[in-house]
C-alpha cells in the first residue's frame, strides 16, 4: 500500500468551477472592451442619421417655397428651403428651423405647414453637411456652421433683423439652435422634445457603459442656455422613450426666465405635435 497521501477529490471540481469562472470573466471583459471600441469607431453613425434626396425625399407644403443655397467657410454647399407667408415682409420676423438627426429637410414639409397654418410665419429651413441635397459629412461641428449659415441668409437675403428671428429646435436640432441663441441675437428660442447633452442622452441610451466618459461628440446645451438671455420656451412628451422627459424638464430648469414648459402628455418622441402645443406656443410667442 502506497504511503503517498490522496488528494481530496472535491477539490478537483472547485478549481475546475475557478478556471470557468475565470475564463467567463475574461471573455465577458474582452467583449465589453470590445463593444466599447465598436461603439467609439460608430459614433457619427449611431448620432446622425442622413438620408440624401436621391434616396427620398418629400415635395414642398406650399408653391411659395423657395429652394437657395448656403455656403460654409470651406465652400460646402447646403440646401434650404425657404418658405414665406403670402405678401410676407421682412420686418415680420421669421423662424428658423433646426431639424433632428434623422432623415432630411423634406421629412418636415407637415410640421412647416402646421407652422405656418397656427402662427402664420414664415420658415427657414435648412439641412446639415450630408443630409438631403446639401453636401459635405455632418458632425458637431458642421451642424453649427450650418445654423450660422442659414442665419446669416436671414439676415443678409431675407433682411430680417435677429431681433425678429425665432430660433426653433427639434430633439438634437434643439443644440444645434441652443449653440446658435447663445451666441446670435434672436427673438424667442424654441425647443421641442430635446436633451440637456449628447453624453447625457448616450448614458441613458446605454446604462451599462461608460457612455457619458466616452462620447466624443457634446452638444452641450445644458452649459449653453445659460447664456441665452431671451425668452425660452421648451416642449416635451411624457412618453417619450428616445430623449426621456426628465431631460426636457432639467433643461427648463438651467434656462433663464421668462421661459415657458410645455408638457405633451402621453407624447412619444416621434408623435406629431398636439393641438395643446400650437396654442401653448402661440400664446407664448403673443406675450413676448
Amino acid at each position: 500500500m502506497s504511503n503517498v497521501a490522496e488528494k481530496p477529490a472535491a477539490t478537483l471540481p472547485v478549481r475546475s468551477w475557478r478556471r470557468r469562472l475565470l475564463r467567463w470573466l475574461r471573455n465577458g471583459a474582452i467583449c465589453y472592451v470590445g463593444i466599447i471600441f465598436v461603439l467609439l469607431l460608430l459614433e457619427n453613425k449611431l448620432i446622425f442619421h442622413p438620408v440624401r434626396a436621391s434616396e427620398d425625399w418629400i415635395a414642398p407644403p406650399n408653391s411659395l417655397v423657395q429652394d437657395i443655397e448656403l455656403r460654409l467657410a470651406d465652400g460646402t454647399r447646403l440646401h434650404g428651403w425657404w418658405c414665406p407667408t403670402p405678401g410676407w415682409q421682412p420686418d415680420q420676423g421669421a423662424m428658423l428651423y433646426c431639424h433632428g438627426n434623422a432623415g432630411n429637410l423634406s421629412y418636415r414639409a407637415g410640421s412647416i405647414n402646421h407652422l405656418q397654418r397656427e402662427l402664420n410665419v414664415a420658415v427657414l429651413i435648412f439641412d446639415y453637411p450630408g443630409y438631403g441635397k446639401s453636401e459635405g459629412k455632418p458632425s458637431e461641428a458642421s451642424c453649427y456652421a450650418a445654423a450660422d449659415a442659414a442665419y446669416d441668409w436671414l439676415m443678409q437675403v431675407g433682411h430680417v433683423p435677429g431681433e425678429r428671428i425665432i430660433l426653433y429646435g427639434g430633439s438634437l436640432g434643439g443644440a444645434v439652435a441652443v449653440d446658435l441663441a447663445s451666441r446670435r441675437p434672436h427673438r424667442a428660442l424654441v425647443l421641442v422634445r430635446t436633451f440637456t447633452s449628447m453624453p447625457d442622452e448616450a448614458q441613458l441610451l446605454y446604462p451599462w457603459l461608460p457612455a457619458r466618459w466616452l462620447v466624443r461628440t457634446q452638444f452641450n446645451s445644458l452649459a449653453k442656455i445659460k447664456h441665452c438671455t431671451q425668452p425660452v420656451f421648451i416642449a416635451h412628451g411624457t412618453a417619450d422613450q428616445l430623449i426621456p422627459y426628465v431631460l426636457g424638464e432639467k433643461l427648463f430648469a438651467a434656462a433663464n426666465e421668462p421661459k415657458q414648459f410645455c408638457s405633451m402628455a402621453g407624447v412619444d418622441h416621434n408623435d406629431g405635435m398636439t393641438a395643446q402645443f400650437y396654442v401653448c406656443l402661440r400664446s407664448f410667442l403673443s406675450a413676448e
